[in-house]
């Protein structure tokens, strides 16, 4: 069994795409491939088969791997709730909620779980292609380490350091980072990458000499700027776009605490659609659909898009305009959402938007499950498939507007109901994250909007084939940008 791990200089330089090109990469040249990321940070979660919770990076990892994504991929999972708190998901369940310190405090006991099972991935696959978190220069981090050089200690990887030069001081960055390694940790440097290079190749190439030349390592390529319809690894650090650039505008409310904003990315592959970020009051215009996603603190985030007048511009739309609320932007838009428990906040209970006629209670239990259903609107009825993560129940006044008829709950047959539609089925609330995956509903709701706007309708692409199309131009891009020849030599493959 062969492995390669992924570090960078920083947050947002690329790692997380790079590893899902190398996943494809050497899928496409025959060998089992495996993404393994120890621990993520990030809201952007996923719910596999099996009723688990993982990351979206690694997700779209495996899907590039030809695999079904588990959480073996991703065995912790960090879910900020503060500055310095967040949700700690091992395995796929909830582990408990930590501060920082705690959380910092713990990373022993984890140590010898991640060994003991990447050994067993050893096992199964031919190659793990891993990823580090942030920055192995995080030197005040180091004692504990489970996720950069600490987790390639762990399982004797080499590793290859990234550097983003759309940032700028990409040689200083890379440097930086070697001059902050123990000496031991430099051994297991083979190499580097310099990521979204636009520009000369040949004004580049006297800087990759001298870097070469001060760290005493190759660079194994450079891997140029590019725009693919792939989903972002993380918000953090995402290039908000707040223009209209295409027939349909479509905007986004990016809540404080937003989580799985991933959800409007099957739209990004419709020709005639864009989307856009909203953060302010002034970005809001009048958008053909507006949704607002999850949160992973519905309450905060309630409070802080009313304090900054979004709330009162969402209620006015609400009148005329058309609304997908998924998962926290549902529990919003109803009348109420009570916290008996003090689950998000000290409060019992919290006046909502008003827009639905529904009631939402924050229990303790986390709901994740994987679904498939049918919507049921007067006008249309299509499958739906998606995924749902919560930990509140949200109760509508009148079922027979409910949105969706769920018929399997993690592969066992069910019947429930899900969400509500309301003015004029022009506003929806739904708990499953993915609906627009869907390509009946996706089609239908945009050909609605089509039809209001005069245009003609469109057949809308199925999604995963969209996304597959992007990951082999990925792969092309990536083998076409490195020393592909040197990366399996580092690896000790042909």
């Amino acid at each position: 069994m062969a492995k390669i791990m992924i570090q960078g200089t920083g947050s947002s330089v690329g790692k997380s795409i790079l590893v899902a090109a190398l996943c494809r990469i050497f899928k496409q040249d025959g060998y089992s491939v495996c993404p393994y990321k120890s621990q993520n940070m990030s809201l952007n979660s996923y719910i596999t088969l099996d009723g688990k919770e993982m990351g979206r990076a690694q997700v779209l990892q495996a899907y590039a791997a030809g695999l079904e994504p588990q959480v073996f991929m991703n065995p912790i999972l960090l879910k900020p709730t503060g500055d310095s708190r967040c949700q700690v998901i091992v395995n796929g369940k909830v582990y408990n909620n930590h501060s920082a310190q705690e959380y910092h405090n713990l990373k022993p006991i984890f140590k010898d779980m991640l060994k003991d099972e990447f050994l067993k991935l050893e096992k199964e696959f031919d190659i793990i292609v891993m990823e580090g978190a942030g920055s192995p220069a995080e030197i005040n981090l180091r004692e504990r380490d489970i996720v950069n050089m600490g987790m390639a200690e762990l399982v004797d990887a080499p590793v290859l350091i990234v550097g983003d030069i759309d940032k700028g001081g990409v040689f200083a960055a890379l440097a930086g980072t070697m001059l902050l390694l123990t000496e031991e940790e430099k051994k297991r440097v083979k190499g580097t990458i310099i990521n979204k290079f636009r520009g000369d190749i040949n004004l580049l190439n006297p800087g990759i000499i001298m870097l070469e030349d001060i760290i005493k390592r190759p660079n194994l390529g450079v891997v140029p700027y590019f725009n693919l319809t792939l989903e972002d690894e993380d918000g953090a650090m995402m290039e908000i776009n707040k223009k209209v650039n295409a027939t349909i505008d479509v905007a986004l409310i990016m809540l404080p605490h937003v989580s799985n904003f991933t959800d409007a990315d099957a739209l990004r592959c419709e020709q005639d659609v864009s989307v856009r970020f909203i953060e302010r009051k002034e970005e809001f215009g009048n958008p053909d659909l507006l949704i607002i996603p999850g949160s992973k603190n519905t309450i905060a985030d309630l409070e802080a898009i009313r304090k900054v007048g979004l709330e009162e511009l969402i209620i006015n739309y609400s009148s005329s305009g058309r609304i997908l609320a998924i998962c926290g932007g549902y529990q919003m838009l109803g009348k109420e959402i009570k916290d008996p428990l003090n689950i998000e906040s000290d409060m019992e209970s919290i006046r909502a938007m008003g827009v639905i006629d529904a009631v939402t209670v924050l229990e303790n239990q986390k709901v994740m499950t994987r679904v498939e259903g049918q919507v049921k609107l007067p006008d249309f009825k299509g499958n739906i498939y998606g995924y749902e993560i919560h930990m509140g129940k949200t109760t509508v006044a009148e079922e027979e507007n409910s949105f969706i008829i769920l018929n399997k709950e993690n592969g066992r047959e069910i019947n429930k109901i899900d969400g509500v539609f309301a003015k004029a089925e022009r506003v929806f609330g739904t708990y499953i994250h993915g609906i627009l995956d869907s390509t009946e509903f996706r089609e239908y709701l945009l050909n609605k909007i089509r039809a209001e706007k005069a245009l003609p309708e469109r057949k809308s692409p199925v999604y995963e084939g969209f996304r597959e199309e992007e990951l082999n131009k990925l792969a092309g891009i990536v083998r076409n940008s490195l020393d592909m020849g040197s990366i399996y030599k580092i690896m000790g493959l042909k």
